[in-house]
C-alpha cells in the first residue's frame, strides 16, 4: 500500500455537478440514469474512497506514532548502556589505578601515633604479595632479620618502578618491581633457628589474618606450628631431630600449598604425619649432622 503524504480528512468532496466533471458525469449518463444521478454516483464513490483513505492514515499516523516510540526507546536504551559502559570502564579503571598505586589509597586511621612499641614491623612486598594471593612464601619474611632486610631495601612504589604481571584471572595487572623480587638474603625454613621461627610464626599468622584468609587455614596453621613445637623433636637434644622437622614443617607446607587448587585438595595440616616425619628424619642425616 503506498504511503500518503497528506491527511485526506482535509479534502472536501467537488460538486461533481460543475462544469469540470462535466465529461465525467456525461460517462455515466444512460436512459435510466439522469446527469443529476450521475454526479450523485460520482460523489458516492469519492465518499467512499475518501474514507478508505482516511482509515489508512490514521492506521499510517498510528503507525508512525509506535515507530518513532520505539525508537525512542531503542535510542534511550542504547544511551543508557553507554552510560553504563563508560561507568563500568571508569570503575575498571580506578581499581587499576588502585591496584598500581595501593598505598595512596589505604586508609589512614584517625589516631595519635601510636607508640614506638606498637608500631607495625615492615615486611617485604614480595612476601606481602604472597599472602595476598595466598601462596607458600618462607617464614624467613617475618623473622627479626628478614624485617631488617625489608627496611634496609626499602623503596618508594615510584623508585622501584612498575612491572607488568599475570593476575589470578589471567590478566595483566602492573605491580611494585619489589613484589616480583624475592630477598636475596632470604633463608629456608629449614636452616631458620628455633628462635627465629618463633619470631616469625605469630607475626605470620597476624598477616594471614590482615589479608582476609579463611579462618579456617589460619586456625589449622596456626595449630600445626603449636604441633610442631611441642613435638618431642622440637625439644629433643638431639640436633638432628631439631633440624628434621624444621625441614618436616617446610616441605608440608608447601606441599599443602600446592595440593590446595588440586582436584583431591589439601589435608588438616595440623595433624602431624609421623611416618613422614620419621623418613625426613632417615632421608638427611648426612646434611642434618653438619648443621
Amino acid at each position: 500500500m503506498d504511503r500518503l503524504h497528506s491527511d485526506p480528512g482535509l479534502l472536501v468532496c467537488p460538486d461533481f455537478m460543475a462544469d469540470p466533471y462535466r465529461a465525467s458525469r456525461l460517462s455515466l449518463v444512460t436512459p435510466m440514469i439522469t446527469e443529476a444521478q450521475a454526479a450523485d454516483l460520482l460523489r458516492v464513490v469519492w465518499v467512499t474512497t475518501n474514507d478508505g483513505l482516511r482509515a489508512q492514515w490514521l492506521q499510517q499516523v498510528a503507525d508512525d506514532e509506535r515507530l518513532h516510540a520505539d525508537q525512542q526507546r531503542l535510542a534511550e536504551e542504547e544511551r543508557v548502556r553507554h552510560r553504563e559502559t563508560l561507568r563500568l570502564d571508569e570503575e575498571a579503571a580506578k581499581e587499576d589505578e588502585k591496584k598500581k598505586n595501593r598505598s595512596k589509597h589505604l586508609l589512614i586511621p584517625l589516631r595519635p601515633r601510636p607508640d614506638s612499641a606498637d608500631d607495625e614491623i615492615m615486611v617485604s612486598d614480595f612476601a606481602l604479595r604472597k599472602i595476598d594471593k595466598g601462596h607458600y612464601v618462607e617464614l624467613y619474611y617475618w623473622t627479626n632479620a628478614g624485617v631488617a632486610d625489608a627496611h634496609a631495601n626499602y623503596r618508594t612504589r615510584d623508585d622501584e618502578g612498575m612491572v607488568p604481571t599475570t593476575g589470578d584471572d589471567g590478566s595483566t595487572i602492573w605491580v611494585s618491581a619489589g613484589m616480583t623480587k624475592p630477598s636475596s638474603k632470604v633463608v629456608a625454613d629449614r636452616n631458620l633457628s628455633s628462635v627465629e621461627f618463633a619470631q616469625a610464626v605469630p607475626r605470620m599468622i597476624k598477616a594471614m589474618e590482615e589479608y582476609d584468609w579463611p579462618t579456617q587455614r589460619v586456625n589449622m596453621l596456626a595449630s600445626f606450628w603449636g604441633s610442631i613445637i611441642l613435638h618431642r623433636y622440637w625439644n629433643s637434644t638431639d640436633h638432628i631431630a631439631q633440624r628434621a622437622i624444621l625441614i618436616y614443617q617446610e616441605e608440608q607446607r608447601r606441599a599443602w600449598h600446592n595440593a590446595i587448587p588440586l582436584p583431591k585438595g589439601a589435608w588438616d595440616i595440623s595433624i602431624i604425619d609421623e611416618t613422614a616425619l620419621l623418613r625426613t628424619f632417615d632421608r638427611y642425616p648426612p646434611y642434618l649432622s653438619r648443621s
